[in-house]
């Protein structure tokens, strides 16, 4: 789909004013080449894909009964924190103890929505107010993140203050400094193979932010390990233990854990889990008993029987892995193959996870996006992974291949190479797109 010419290797910048010339009109044509095909493609959002699903299905004849291990009636109310063999299962997964979990609805968004209109509400068990009584609420936010904790954060007016994500998690001397100011009441981490950058929080890092100190007595860490479990590789990172690490540096408080099934069972129908120490559990399920008169409890049930053991839960990612790896291949493959040499973008190669993450020329990602879009390849917005969408350097774009079938990332992926292309040679010889 891109044209090849005999500079495939030469980096843009380096090109004279007339062979740049020549390589933009080639693009411009391996552009139009590419409208012709009036594609219709969606990356821009990690869903999982229905071959993904279908390694679920078998979850609609499930549960068979409707008593849980302690003899309970799983059909009636009760049970906020969640069945027990489904914490216990979760808690060795999570490498805490099982009365530190909760077992709730299908969505770990919800509980840390709740999380935090609650610290809003009423405060911490250790805080000094509410924090809606605050004269400001601030959250550390590594960059680039996820848009939803973002926008989460943005709808209650709290400040963000980002700091750059690194391979081995955020910048840590950037959140001390951060974290000097009261105002500072929380930070939000993906610590596994992160939305969207792939990185995974050390151990060593974990540790620090688990043991720094924060002017804010109540700080927290909302700890979202959503894809723990999502190895694309067979060398699978190990999540830090963050909340054994903030209990022996004295903050066992400072750490709220949440994951879900949502990407390893059914999206719209798994189960979300909160883990912490046992004072945040009970302030937890202390404001939830207003809420609610329990989860979904068949719907848990049918995930014990359907998993059977933590090491169910680990075989069924296998599966996952030999559905998502070779598309994460091919997303790789195609950016090597059209960009390599070029100079004008870098890209991830996550070992796990639902992204990648690509920074193209500086002041070119939203160019990229448009003419993706004008291709029929629909992108996340450029931006959509900083605080209120705005890139300072608009060169961040956050792939999610996961979703379309194999033989349509490969299309996507080629496509998106070319529109790169296109955008750069556009902007490295001043032309308006």
């Amino acid at each position: 789909m891109t044209v090849v010419t005999e500079q495939t290797a030469a980096a843009l910048s380096s090109l004279s004013p007339a062979e740049l010339e020549t390589f933009l009109e080639s693009q411009r044509t391996a552009y139009a080449d590419l409208q012709e095909r009036g594609l219709t493609l969606d990356l821009t959002r990690g869903k999982p894909s229905v071959a993904q699903l279908d390694l679920s299905n078998e979850l609609l004849e499930l549960p068979r009964g409707h008593k849980d291990a302690s003899g309970t009636d799983v059909r009636n109310y009760g049970g906020l924190s969640g069945i027990a063999e489904l914490r216990a299962m979760f808690a060795d997964l999570l490498w805490v103890e099982p009365e530190q979990v909760v077992a709730g609805g299908n969505s770990s968004l919800t509980m840390m929505h709740d999380c935090l209109v609650q610290l809003l509400l009423h405060g911490a068990p250790d805080s000094p107010r509410p924090w809606s009584q605050e004269e400001t609420v601030k959250f550390v936010c590594p960059v680039p993140g996820y848009d939803r904790h973002f926008t989460m954060l943005a709808s209650y007016g709290i400040e963000m203050l980002t700091v750059p994500m690194n391979e081995d998690g955020p910048d840590v001397a950037a959140v001390r400094e951060l974290v000097k100011d009261p105002a500072v009441k929380g930070m939000w981490i993906v610590p596994t193979y992160a939305n969207p950058s792939g990185s995974t929080c050390s151990q060593e890092v974990a540790s620090e932010l688990a043991s720094m100190e924060t002017a804010a007595p109540d700080f927290r860490i909302f700890w979202d390990n959503a894809y723990a479990f999502h190895h694309l590789t067979e060398d699978e990172a190990k999540s830090a233990d963050i909340i054994t690490l903030a209990s022996g540096s004295g903050h066992p408080n400072r750490p709220i854990m949440f994951a879900s099934t949502s990407k390893i069972t059914f999206a719209g129908s798994g189960v979300a889990f909160l883990a912490a120490s046992k004072a945040n559990v009970d302030w937890y399920l202390g404001h939830q008993q207003f809420a609610s008169i329990g989860p979904d409890k068949v719907n848990q049930l049918r995930h014990v029987q359907f998993f059977g053991s933590a090491d169910g839960v680990r075989e069924h990612m296998r599966k996952h892995r030999e559905i998502l790896g070779p598309k994460f291949a091919a997303v790789d493959s195609a950016l090597s193959s059209a960009l390599d040499g070029r100079e004008v973008a870098t890209w991830s190669k996550p070992t796990g996870g639902y992204f990648v993450n690509l920074d193209v020329l500086d002041g070119t990602a939203s160019r990229v996006v448009e003419l993706a879009k004008g291709a029929g390849i629909a992108l996340t917005p450029a931006g959509a992974s900083f605080p209120h969408g705005k890139d300072p350097r608009d060169r961040n774009i956050r792939l999610a291949p996961s979703f379309p079938v194999l033989a349509e990332v490969e299309t996507a992926m080629a496509g998106v190479a070319t529109c790169v292309l296109l955008a750069a040679a556009e902007k490295l010889a001043g032309v308006t797109g």
